[in-house]
């Protein structure tokens, strides 16, 4: 440093001085705001620490991208539907006390005629005719009257209706000669999201029918639901107690 400044001052005076080459140094190391300046190793560690920066901000957006995108917690699995099939028995009596079925002949013809309606609802009682249960309730359309069988072709669309318990809707062919197979296509309470088939069989037309339904995607039905049946035949009838309706007899606010 000295040999520099003295090679740049012909007169010699710097080098005259002895306390000059130390003052140099001193102001070699001060910038115009008369502030140190930082050492070579420290422009060296500020340069190492600018080039981190960029890493570290990666880190960062990588992270905050976690936090929103990868961090979120899984769905649960839903819980697969019961896959076992259920047997529930009932009895469909027509007490002549509803005003029901209603016969409305569309068609406009003396027999029975495709587009006839028939609105119907009935007393609904549990396979061993000892409870009440509610009701059923729906439409049948005529399709194809039979002679030669004494009967007709319906496509039916009804429910069965067990008060607290809720209700079933089934939906097919109805015959009136002859037992048949509907769909059930859905329910409510403790048959929400249930499928399957009931059979209907006619026992006297249009006073007595037994159904068998064959359901599956439900839990476990309630007991007082499931007695063992009473087989069916043209004889059967309801307990005094059930068709009287006492509480005892009934299933909870059993529809009427």
């Amino acid at each position: 440093m000295v040999s520099r400044i003295s090679s740049s001052d012909p007169s010699g005076l710097l080098a005259s001085s002895p306390s000059l080459p130390r003052q140099v140094k001193e102001i070699s190391s001060l910038n115009l705001s008369g502030q140190p300046l930082p050492s070579p190793r420290n422009l060296r560690l500020s340069t190492a620490a600018r080039r981190e920066m960029p890493s570290t901000a990666r880190s960062a957006k990588l992270t905050t991208r976690a936090f929103f995108f990868w961090n979120k917690p899984k769905p649960s699995p839903e819980s697969p539907k019961p896959t076992k099939v259920q047997e529930l028995c009932v009895y469909e009596m027509n007490e002549r006390d509803r005003g029901s079925p209603a016969y409305l002949r569309l068609s406009q013809k003396d027999v029975n005629s495709l587009g006839d309606l028939v609105p119907f609802t009935n007393k609904l009682y549990s396979g061993d005719l000892q409870r009440r249960l509610g009701v059923t309730s729906g439409l049948c359309v005529l399709i194809q009257h039979f002679p030669d069988k004494g009967g007709d072709r319906y496509e039916a669309i009804y429910s069965f209706y067990f008060g607290d318990y809720g209700h079933i809707s089934v939906q097919g062919p109805y015959l009136t000669y002859q037992d048949t197979f509907l769909a059930v296509t859905g329910g409510s309470g403790v048959f929400e999201g249930v499928s399957g088939t009931v059979k209907l069989q006619q026992i006297v037309f249009p006073f007595k029918l037994f159904y068998t339904f064959y359901l599956k995607g439900i839990p476990n039905l309630p007991a007082e639901l499931t007695g063992k049946p009473v087989p069916p035949s043209p004889g059967v009838e309801p307990s005094p107690a059930a068709k009287a309706c006492e509480p005892h007899a009934t299933v909870p606010n059993f529809t009427n």
